[in-house]
């Protein structure tokens, strides 16, 4: 893309009251931003949904002079702009409606990892979620996903100290421009996310940060993630209009279970008795209910991470598997005696040890 051409971008990007999805419309109407900028209000005007309150704004100078601002502070502080027609563009934020038409990143990030997943809670973690977030990263961590968070109090930092932890590529999407660090005390994990991902955003350096920006940036978040993760949540909260987009967008949605008198746990169980999220009591849930598979390079390094010797409750699928050859979850689960999402987790185990493999229909076998 041209340097005017991104200029122009910026420029509709930040006049008010043009949206992501009306500058879409416009773009695709006249084949470019600067295009747009060319045409009179009164041809614009003649868009079906453009209105003049839309317009009210457009084609002021200054906001053009504020886009030459920004770019000048994109250039000088090694900000990588993407703009949502580019090739390297978050191919799942692509399909959004409202996805940015520039998005603003920073550090070593890789869009081409398969399993992208979000992780959103409560900024007050319990010990509960804590213990349960390190354990899922933990468990997850061989797959290798790309996970994404918001860089906030609670959840949100314990899954990028989680990430960095465990070697794994994780993205802050932040409420502000990349000149701010929110809130100041995680400027400590910053060079650690990093050097193993980076942050994105859609704010300006200039825009001002105000509480309404949080809501703004999770449809981001949701947008990225072929599935949002949701820890934590009490009856209101952030994280639940995160679980909103990514249902709006058709994504997997999914919540970890609390005590039904737990405050913390409202949102979740209440996404799980609507129906809106999936139940989580670990990660091989996820791993089932998304269908990923451990690939058979990946076999030799994640048998090394693990210990080879099987639990008891292993060894009783083992026999069973051994005896009868390829069989389906539920009828493993019959005759182990144990229950279905018991072993979920026991089959993703023993995947993870290269013990069985799993086979198209929900079937297992021994490898």
């Amino acid at each position: 893309m041209s340097e005017k051409e991104l200029l122009s971008l910026l420029a509709l990007q930040h006049t008010p009251n043009l949206g992501d999805g009306t500058i879409k419309k416009l773009i695709q109407q006249f084949g470019s931003a600067e295009e747009v900028l060319k045409q009179p209000k009164t041809t614009l005007l003649k868009i079906d949904g453009i209105g003049n309150h839309k317009l009210s704004a457009f084609g002021e100078e200054k906001y053009y002079a504020f886009a030459k601002e920004e770019l000048s502070f994109i250039q000088s502080n090694d900000i990588k702009a993407t703009t949502y027609t580019d090739p390297d563009y978050p191919q799942r934020l692509k399909y959004c409606i409202d996805g940015p038409v520039v998005l603003f990143s920073r550090g070593n990030i890789n869009w081409n990892n398969p399993r992208i997943i979000s992780i959103v809670g409560t900024r007050k973690i319990t010990t509960y979620g804590e213990h349960f977030l390190k354990k899922f990263i933990k468990e997850i961590a061989p797959l290798n996903p790309l996970i994404i968070s918001g860089f906030a109090y609670g959840v949100d930092i314990t899954a990028h100290k989680a990430c960095i932890d465990n070697g794994l590529q994780n993205i802050g999407v932040l409420a502000h421009g990349l000149n701010q660090v929110y809130p100041k005390v995680h400027s400590k994990y910053m060079s650690g996310v990093e050097a193993n991902g980076g942050f994105v955003t859609d704010f300006w350096s200039r825009s001002s940060f105000v509480h309404t920006n949080f809501l703004q940036r999770n449809r981001i978040i949701a947008g990225l993630s072929e599935a949002t993760i949701v820890i934590e949540s009490a009856e209101k909260g952030g994280s639940l209009v995160t679980a909103d987009f990514a249902n709006g967008y058709n994504r997997d949605v999914f919540a970890v279970p609390g005590r039904a008198d737990d405050k913390q746990s409202l949102g979740c169980n209440n996404l799980i008795k609507q129906q809106r999220a999936n139940l989580m009591t670990s990660a091989a849930d996820l791993v089932y209910i998304l269908n990923w598979k451990l690939e058979e390079e990946q076999q030799p390094a994640v048998q090394k991470q693990l210990f080879v010797e099987l639990t008891d409750e292993e060894k009783v699928v083992w026999r069973f598997l051994n005896e009868n050859g390829k069989e389906l979850m539920d009828i493993i689960a019959l005759n182990c005696k144990l229950p279905t999402f018991k072993i979920a987790s026991i089959l993703l185990q023993m995947e993870l040890k290269g013990v069985v493999r799993p086979l198209p229909g929900k079937l297992f076998e021994l490898t």
